[in-house]
């Protein structure tokens, strides 16, 4: 928490419980860092990170679900939601199928314009949000390989991690500064970094996302809360 802004924090679908969550959202609060809903398919198993097939009816209501309950923690504890980010297959599949990225973005308008959706880069899920009238967080990854058509290279691949913190904090300078990726087959592909993810079940994550602070304060680079940084389209 010391070295973070925001939070992604996980609603009891794919992770936590109600303990957890209040007890991650208080210390996020008592640290300054923004709060966001991290909500998944419900895959206790899996983590979240297997495929499902749902309908736009039933993504919708997972996302009001979660996104509610982790809300409520975080008002009770005398804050406000700043963000919403699907988790794991959720996030990756609205990242390519438009109708399920509409059925989010339009679960997340209806709860709240002011929340802050995070997608990644360029998706459709970016885009459905922008067209719902929401602030959307273009996001980029520090610690995932990129496919050549900017999608994140799936975890079965044994190449999809980037374990070194020192590699992970080199590509994001370059995301960042520079508006380019280097995709695991060698493209480069231009992209906008609104918020850089590293995940918490990462090894060395803490490392790694001190290492990422510290080159980004060193390159000038304001480290903000997103919503301090990302307006809604037109703005």
């Amino acid at each position: 928490m010391e070295y973070i802004t925001s939070a992604n924090i996980a609603c009891g679908f794919h992770a936590g419980d109600p303990l957890i969550m209040q007890k991650t959202v208080r210390l996020a609060m008592e640290r300054g860092v923004a709060v966001g809903a991290h909500p998944g398919f419900p895959d206790l198993l899996g983590f979240g990170r297997r495929d499902m097939a749902v309908s736009p009816q039933e993504a919708s209501a997972y996302i009001t679900y979660q996104v509610g309950a982790l809300a409520a923690f975080v008002q009770s504890a005398g804050g406000r939601l700043q963000h919403v980010k699907p988790h794991g297959a959720l996030y990756n599949m609205a990242a390519k199928d438009p109708v399920l990225a509409k059925a989010i973005a339009g679960a997340v308008a209806a709860m709240d314009r002011e929340l802050v959706l995070v997608a990644l880069a360029g998706s459709a899920l970016y885009h459905a949000g922008r067209e719902a009238g929401l602030k959307v967080a273009g996001e980029v990854f520090a610690d995932r390989a990129y496919t050549a058509d900017g999608n994140l290279v799936p975890r079965s691949n044994p190449q999809a991690l980037i374990k070194d913190p020192v590699e992970g904090a080199r590509r994001v300078r370059r995301m960042v500064v520079e508006g380019v990726l280097t995709a695991l087959t060698g493209e480069e592909l231009p992209v906008q970094a609104d918020t850089v993810c590293v995940h918490g079940d990462t090894p060395d994550a803490v490392a790694y996302v001190a290492d990422i602070r510290r080159l980004l304060l060193q390159e000038g680079i304001t480290i903000a809360p997103m919503a301090n940084i990302v307006g809604k389209a037109g703005e």
